[in-house]
């Protein structure tokens, strides 16, 4: 099956898992599905992140994080920019996600990163989704 939007299948596949109470979800490999995935982990949103595989069979494995029975940590995880209607922020106007409960990951020029690596580095970039 082709993909046209990688960046919002994996977030639809980490969504899906956690609302269905998965363990764990396999998504195809791409670098920027694994970063997204990696700041999620690191910001607490999901237990781990593993890339199983070689070559054109690579996968991240991710491991779901609950906050209670079936009730995953998160809330919502929401794209903003979308391959139609892209959207920008400079580091001036890089606002807190959800009065500071929640996280903004960002595409800059030093990497992808959250809203306040990004304020903390002075770079703007490409909103590519929130989280809380």
């Amino acid at each position: 099956m082709a993909i046209n939007d990688t960046i919002s299948d994996t977030l639809t596949r980490i969504r899906n898992a956690g609302m269905a109470g998965h363990e764990m979800t396999n998504i195809p490999y791409s670098k920027m599905s694994e970063s997204i995935a990696r700041i999620l982990m690191r910001e607490g949103f999901v237990h781990d992140v593993q890339v199983v595989g070689e070559g054109i069979h690579k996968q991240i494995t991710v491991a779901m994080k609950y906050a209670g029975p079936k009730r995953p940590v998160f809330s919502a995880i929401e794209r903003a920019s979308k391959p139609g209607r892209r959207v920008y922020v400079s580091h001036k106007n890089i606002r807190p996600t959800r009065q500071g409960v929640g996280i903004a990951i960002l595409t800059t020029p030093k990497g992808v990163m959250t809203d306040d690596d990004a304020k903390r580095h002075g770079v703007g970039g490409e909103i590519i989704c929130t989280v809380w």
